[in-house]
């Protein structure tokens, strides 16, 4: 942007139109800080519904205690995914990861206080007002930008159901949707019902089966 250009945004219209949090939003979701990026008010719009989307939340806020066993994994893996993020000053993709988390939770149509409140911490960096007042509404108690950052459990971000590549002779014929840890008796059964896999087998006999869990599926035919 130049003044001599005559192409300068002015923050301070921004504000009055969308808000701070949504011009400190959007500027850390503009792009890698080490490269150049166009400003795009449309943009601008997309991080106030962003927002929105969050205030809503407290809409779907149940009495539940902890993290639900449905929201386990996502919870884990944003807490993660933006905690890393903002340590390596990767600040457009930690806020992806928490749109995601909000469009996830909005689906779904329920959200725990603990979930809320883990949530609300991880944004708060970015949107610091909306996030302390949302706090404040649901009285979950002190300041939010005093309450200790959540952990996350590295075990538990890896998803319970996984995209299993099924090979036939060593070439990848199909996927199958398993849980990490299901018995070849499990994957076999799956792998037969899936059409594309099915048919590079059929007429012909099984030699051996290689299979390793949440890996690979391998079964040889000739």
């Amino acid at each position: 942007m130049s003044k001599s250009r005559g192409n300068v945004v002015n923050p301070n219209d921004i504000i009055e139109e969308f808000g701070a949090d949504t011009l400190r939003t959007y500027i850390m979701f503009i792009g890698d800080y080490e490269k150049y990026a166009i400003w795009n008010a449309s943009s601008v719009k997309g991080c106030r519904r962003f927002l929105d989307r969050t205030w809503k939340l407290q809409d779907m806020l149940t009495d539940e205690e902890g993290y639900t066993n449905k929201h386990m994994t996502l919870m884990h893996k944003t807490i993660k995914k933006v905690s890393e993020d903002y340590e390596a000053m990767k600040y457009n993709t930690a806020i992806a990861a928490m749109m995601s988390f909000v469009n996830e939770i909005t689906n779904d149509g329920s959200i725990s206080k603990d979930e809320l409140k883990s949530f609300l911490m991880l944004l708060n960096p970015v949107a610091p007002h909306i996030t302390e007042e949302i706090w404040q509404e649901q009285g979950f108690g002190g300041m939010l930008n005093q309450a200790e950052w959540p952990k996350w459990d590295e075990e538990k971000t890896v998803d319970d159901v996984i995209e299993l590549p099924v090979q036939v002779s060593g070439k990848v014929r199909g996927k199958i949707s398993v849980s990490k840890d299901a018995s070849l008796e499990e994957a076999r059964k799956l792998a037969m019902h899936d059409e594309n896999i099915s048919k590079h087998i059929e007429g012909k006999t099984t030699v051996k089966e290689i299979y390793v869990p949440g890996k690979i599926f391998n079964i040889v035919v000739k």
